[in-house]
């Protein structure tokens, strides 16, 4: 009797499965996410600061991208997780890097504070009203020296606008004419000043103060009655301290002479 011969069954061809590769591309895959979302938080926080290191982020990204497709016919599941967490941790580094540098540039120089205008550089017929104009006179008789200072313009004043008492003691009388520049004090104005100014006022110095000038008749007029004219340029040095105060341009008490007034016209 023949006995048949029974060959032995061949086992299916195929991958095994294999519980800890699979669990270590998971737990990589894991890992991976975690830190993509971490970069791309970062990289939002980069790009609001820097613009320009988000397009940085951007082609280190694709670069990955493009080294992952190439490689991935010959690189295992754990050779490609680690390939990629690098790139992964490279572009954060480049992003820390990048923020880091926005957090400690230096702060820009504050711009530098302009002065306000002293009382010795402001021009006083461009910015002052006539009251303002007197009271900055009155306050230029203080700063000089004078004992006292008052302003007594109004109706009434008789030619009168600031009274003051010089450093030598004697009576200031000033007259203020804040007229503009193409407006020069005229030889009445001098005359009505001139009435009163020594008789009613009983000034020992007399003086038209203008941010204009003065006619030639004024000039004139003042020079025959002992009035000290200040037109604009000898209102200017005083102001700002160069020249001599009214007051020092004629003779004091003991005969003591200040500069010579020879620039009324």
């Amino acid at each position: 009797m023949t006995v048949p011969v029974r060959h032995p069954r061949r086992q299916r061809s195929g991958r095994r499965f294999d519980l800890r590769a699979t669990a270590l591309f998971f737990g990589f895959a894991a890992v991976g996410l975690c830190v993509a979302g971490w970069i791309v938080r970062t990289a939002l926080d980069v790009a609001e600061r820097r613009p320009a290191w988000a397009f940085v982020l951007v082609l280190v990204a694709v670069a990955a991208v493009v080294l992952g497709r190439r490689g991935r016919s010959r690189l295992s599941v754990l050779g490609l997780a680690r390939r990629t967490t690098g790139a992964l941790e490279e572009g954060a580094a480049t992003a820390l890097d990048a923020l880091e540098a926005t957090r400690t540039v230096a702060p820009a120089a504050p711009a530098p504070l302009v002065p306000e205008p002293t009382a010795a550089t402001v021009d006083l017929h461009a910015v002052l009203d006539p009251d303002e104009f007197e009271q900055a006179i009155a306050g230029l008789c203080l700063r000089d020296g004078c004992a006292e200072a008052e302003v007594v313009g109004g109706a009434g004043d008789l030619g009168a606008d600031v009274i003051a008492v010089a450093p030598d003691g004697r009576r200031l009388v000033i007259q203020c004419k804040r007229y503009a520049e193409d407006n020069k004090v005229g030889s009445e104005d001098l005359q009505r000043f001139g009435g009163t100014c020594f008789t009613v006022h009983e000034a020992d110095v007399a003086v038209v103060v203008t941010t204009s000038g003065f006619t030639r008749p004024a000039a004139e007029y003042a020079e025959q009655c002992g009035i000290v004219c200040v037109d604009a340029d000898r209102l200017r040095e005083w102001n700002g301290g160069r020249g001599p105060a009214p007051w020092a341009l004629v003779p004091g008490p003991a005969g003591e002479t200040g500069p010579v007034d020879d620039a009324l016209g």
